[in-house]
Parts: C-alpha cells; sequence; structure tokens
C-alpha cells in the first residue's frame, strides 16, 4: 500500500503555507534549506517505532526533533525511519515531537510527508546470501528483519506533488546495462553470484528510490531520495559493495536523461530520467565516501563528479574534532576529515566517514551547507555525542538553495 502525502497530511488544508516563525524563516525566504538525516529511528520488531512515538516520551526521538528544530529545513529526508503502511510513525513523530518545542527550541511543523513501501525486510524465498538456507534478514530482497524496517520519508513544508511522484522500488538490478552483478569465485565465469530465478526476483534498490517532487514558490524541485546498502557485510564477491555503487549509479544516469537513463523505469511502467532543465537535489546516506571507507572505487564519484550535479562540499567543526580525538583508522585516512558526517567505529576500520548527501543540480546556486557536528564546546555538541549516540551515528547535512526561473 502506498502512502501518500494526502493521507499523511490530513492539517495542510488548513495551513497550506511554511509556518516557521519569522524570526527563523521570512515568509518569502531567499533560499529554501533542503536536509538529508538518516535518523536511526530504526527498532528491532515491527510496530515498534510506533509504540515508542505514541507518549512522546522517547528520549531518542526528542533529541533527533531537536537537532531538526535547531537546523529547521524545508525539506528534510529521513533515513531508517521504520515503515508502516498507515503513515503512524510518520504522524506521531510530527505530532508528538516536532510540533513540540524540546528543550526551547521553536516547534516545526510539516504540513506535507510521502512515504512508501521499501525492500528492507521483504522475504524473497530465494537463497541470496548462498548460506544453504532459505529465510533470515540476509535473504530478504533488502536486508531487514521486517518489511519496512530501514524505510525512509520526506517532510516539506512545501507541497508535494504526489500524482507526480516515480518510485524505483522494483527496478531489476539485471536491468541495468553493464550492471556489477557480483560473481561466484567458486564457480567459473562472471556475473554467476546469483541464478536466473534470483536475477528476475532482485530489485536494484535495497530500500527504494524516490522522485519526489516539491513545488516551492510555484516551482518545482525533485527531491531524489535513497539510501544504498553498505558496501560491507559480504565476502569476496563484494555483493552489497557492487550493488551500493549500481544503487548510486541509478540517480547518475537519471539526473544525465535522455539515452543514459532510457533503460530506467519506475513502478507504474514509466521510463526515463529527468529533463535537462529538470531542478532536483539528490539526498540521502549513500554509504560510501569518496577516499575513504570499503565502498568500490568511484562509487559515490558517479555523482560528486557528475556534469549536472554540485557538490556544495558541507563541513563541521565537530567532525574534525572526533577524528582527531578518536584516532585510530582517522589517522590513515585520505580525505578532509571536516566532510565527514558519519561517526563509525575507529578501530577497527572504517573510521568516521562522509557518506551522507544533500547535492543539487548544477544550476541551482548554493547560498550555504553544513553539517550538524558541533565541536564538544559548542551548542548542540550535546546531540551527537560519541557512541552510544544520543541520536544517530548519523549527522544532519543541508544545503541552502536559491531558486531562479520560472519553471
Amino acid at each position: 500500500m502506498l502512502v501518500t502525502a494526502a493521507a499523511l497530511a490530513p492539517a495542510a488544508a488548513a495551513d497550506p503555507g511554511p509556518d516557521a516563525p519569522t524570526k527563523v524563516r521570512p515568509e518569502v525566504p531567499s533560499s529554501v534549506r533542503v536536509a538529508t538525516y538518516n535518523a536511526s529511528l530504526n527498532r528491532a520488531g515491527a510496530g515498534d517505532l510506533v509504540e515508542d512515538l505514541t507518549e512522546g516520551d522517547d528520549v531518542q526521538a526528542a533529541a533527533i526533533a531537536q537537532v531538526l528544530q535547531i537546523t529547521r529545513p524545508d525539506i528534510v529526508l529521513l533515513n531508517e525511519f521504520d515503515h508502516d503502511d498507515d503513515g503512524l510513525a510518520v504522524d506521531l513523530f510530527r505530532e508528538n515531537y516536532l510540533e513540540v518545542s524540546q528543550r526551547g527550541e521553536e516547534p516545526l511543523r510539516y504540513p506535507y510527508a510521502y512515504t512508501a513501501p521499501v525492500n528492507t525486510g521483504v522475504p524473497s524465498g530465494l537463497d541470496l546470501d548462498n548460506d544453504g538456507t532459505v529465510g533470515g534478514p540476509g535473504d530478504a530482497l533488502g536486508f531487514g528483519f521486517f518489511p519496512g524496517q530501514f524505510g525512509m520519508v520526506v517532510l516539506s513544508r512545501y507541497p508535494i506533488d504526489t500524482d507526480e511522484v516515480r518510485t524505483f522500488q522494483n527496478f531489476r538490478w539485471a536491468d541495468m546495462p553493464g550492471a556489477l552483478l557480483p560473481d561466484d569465485p567458486a564457480v567459473a565465469g562472471a556475473g554467476d553470484w546469483y541464478d536466473d530465478a534470483e536475477l528476475a526476483a532482485l530489485p536494484l534498490s535495497s530500500k527504494s528510490h524516490w522522485d519526489v517532487p516539491v513545488q516551492v514558490w510555484g516551482r518545482t524541485v525533485h527531491v531524489l531520495a535513497a539510501h544504498p546498502t553498505p558496501p560491507t557485510f559480504d565476502g569476496v564477491e563484494d555483493r552489497n559493495g557492487r550493488r551500493n555503487h549500481d544503487e548510486t549509479r541509478l540517480w547518475a544516469d537519471y539526473v544525465a536523461g535522455g539515452r543514459d537513463a532510457g533503460y530506467i523505469y519506475d513502478d507504474d511502467g514509466g521510463r526515463g530520467g529527468l529533463a535537462a532543465n529538470d531542478r532536483f537535489v539528490i539526498v540521502g546516506d549513500y554509504n560510501a565516501d569518496p577516499l575513504d571507507g570499503d565502498s568500490v572505487p568511484g562509487a559515490i564519484d558517479q555523482l560528486l563528479e557528475n556534469p549536472r550535479v554540485r557538490d556544495p562540499e558541507p563541513t563541521s567543526t565537530g567532525a574534525v574534532e572526533a577524528a582527531l580525538t578518536q584516532g585510530g583508522a582517522n589517522l590513515l585516512h585520505r580525505g578532509d576529515n571536516a566532510l565527514d558526517t558519519a561517526d563509525f567505529s575507529d578501530d577497527p576500520a572504517p573510521g568516521n566517514l562522509g557518506v551522507d548527501y544533500a547535492l543539487p543540480s548544477k544550476h541551482l546556486p548554493v547560498a550555504g551547507s553544513g553539517v550538524f557536528w558541533p565541536a564538544a564546546d559548542e551548542p548542540g555538541s550535546e546531540l551527537t555525542g560519541q557512541f552510544p549516540f544520543p541520536t544517530s551515528d548519523h549527522r544532519l547535512v543541508w544545503v541552502d538553495l536559491r531558486l531562479v526561473g520560472r519553471r
């Protein structure tokens, strides 16, 4: 069942426009803030997140809401937010946490939301991990212990054009030309980790890919949301690393449009990608750092070096401080620690990495960007901290965009 923005926004008709206080965001702002946040609002069982959010007293959810109230994005993708078909968790998070002041911060209201089913936890009925048994999270269409675990939601202060949303949950990995299908080293041949039946059933997206058009001041901004699988937790076949690469490639081809996107089909049978003049922002936890970590070399560069994409290179003081104080693998990294967006295990590897992105189209001017990762002596540092984290091991990443033109 697809839960649309209309179903998740019963109060939208009463307040159709942005409602943040004037002192924070003027009525006709000069820019729009788009953010991505892997909020780690995933739970061990189906329905657990709804139960945790019902009374408004979940400490982690309150801290996540406070981060959002401080940064105040106009549009935000939340990764690792468990999906339920009735949209109860989304409504509870808005009503009991975002619309309630957290430690004195101004409440934040999102009249519009979009969520939909994901592949995580959906049983395949096949032995996808080749361990000789069928069942469990490793044999799901995307790793997960129940359908909807590690889901996604887009929250917006501006209307979502639900009739034009495109989802790519069911696009098959094998239908991508030149796909990096994994190879079984024990069998002669290439790209043969999955048999024909498995290739016929296995989607590319470990969660889903969404093109969510948002109407901002009469202009359409395509919010391209995804959460590719971590490129780890496999073997020498590197099935997760290869899938991560190709999940990222899907958006690279989609924004390129034309012939590059001709093979892409959505869940309603529509084909192709964006037009050359479409505005977009690619958001999500892509589990890939351009220089460090375990992703396939060049995986995220498919976006960062894409001629249609702008990389605002957001930084934070807290990321630099964390890398220096934690040491371990961080001291061996080739990349700039200031660009890190996630606090991972330092000893052993991988150390802290830059894996969360808000990447606008090249023709969208950037007014600013940042990562919510305060240094220890800065306000808000109690909301990030170190393991065990009060919020998430990921940090909120934002970009401020100026919209030009009439389309």
